[in-house]
């Protein structure tokens, strides 16, 4: 048996709709059906995708687990649905569930696909998973560890995300450092402090670039002390930012070290995979206050209107929400 459905596609760049597709909802021992109860516009990433700045090199790479079509467009891409299952294994059936799909209204996937939420998580916070995977990613990366003294720099949400989790490292003096001064009051939710760039303080022991700004990547370079690690956590698309890596860079033997969610540090990979760093992501999100990462929300159906405004609004968006 069949049924009708919704997703949201880029069907060229600059411009996204809405297509109907069927899909089966016949009951499985080893898949299942999902309805979604919402999504989430991962802002950095769907904006590169949605305008068509991935480039040629990537576009294997940069594939999403249920992404349809090819980039530049058409394309149906997106990686943080969560929903109730409607039909599948009897462990399954009724619960709510995280999934790395693309938005959609109901949609059929191996059961391994999906992750069971965590009690205390409510669905309308579970869209941050993703987000928090490659935060905590991030912080694997960048190897803080405890008394050291750290800034982040970009309080969009995998930023502040960062900061919230290197704050909760003990003995940490973790500052939040955003262009905009309006995020100060985020920065102090999350137990951390806020600077502006040109008040953040200098000679830290790591830096954690998530600005996704040429500007913000230099600041990040000046801040580090001798020695120090810098992570770079910003995609930059088909963008090619300049870096001075003359200077004192070498002199002061800096590392940069770049950070992708797409694998995990060498390091873990014999006791971690992706579903472990999945279900922690999930875990952490038990706490309330990341319900300020969510700065608005829409219906499903208004996406291909206000998908183009979401993606340009790069000082008032954080999280959205679709809601379906």
């Amino acid at each position: 048996m069949t049924v009708k459905t919704r997703a949201f596609w880029v069907a060229a760049p600059g411009r996204g709709e809405l297509r109907e597709e069927e899909i089966s909802v016949e009951s499985y021992d080893d898949r299942v059906v999902v309805r979604a109860l919402y999504s989430a516009i991962s802002r950095g990433t769907e904006s590169l995708v949605f305008h068509g700045q991935v480039p040629e090199s990537e576009f294997a790479r940069m594939r999403c687990p249920f992404q349809q079509g090819d980039f530049p467009a058409p394309v149906k891409y997106g990686y943080a649905s969560v929903g109730i299952v409607e039909a599948g294994p009897e462990n399954l059936s009724g619960r709510e569930v995280f999934c790395l799909y693309p938005h959609q209204e109901r949609y059929q996937v191996p059961a391994g696909a999906v992750h069971v939420l965590p009690d205390g998580v409510p669905a309308s916070r579970a869209v941050l998973a993703a987000n928090m995977e490659t935060a905590l990613n991030g912080i694997w990366d960048s190897r803080i560890g405890p008394g050291d003294k750290v800034v982040i720099i970009g309080a969009g949400v995998v930023g502040a995300l960062c900061a919230w989790l290197a704050g909760r490292i003990p003995g940490t003096e973790t500052t939040l450092v955003d262009i905009d001064p309006n995020r100060r009051p985020l920065a102090e939710s999350l137990g951390v402090q806020f600077a502006l760039p040109e008040q953040a303080p200098s000679e830290q022991d790591v830096v954690i670039h998530a600005s996704g700004a040429q500007a913000g990547l230099a600041r990040a370079l000046q801040l580090a002390g001798d020695e120090a690690m810098i992570a770079e956590m910003s995609w930059y698309g088909a963008r090619q930012p300049r870096l001075a890596l003359g200077e004192s860079f070498h002199s002061r033997r800096l590392t940069l070290r770049s950070s992708q969610v797409g694998q995990l540090p060498v390091e873990r990979r014999s006791r971690w995979d992706h579903r472990r760093r999945m279900a922690k992501a999930l875990e952490l999100l038990v706490d309330p206050v990341l319900d300020g990462l969510i700065s608005g929300e829409s219906a499903f159906s208004e996406l291909p209107r206000i998908m183009p405004k979401l993606v340009e609004s790069a000082d008032q968006v954080l999280c959205h929400r679709v809601v379906y």
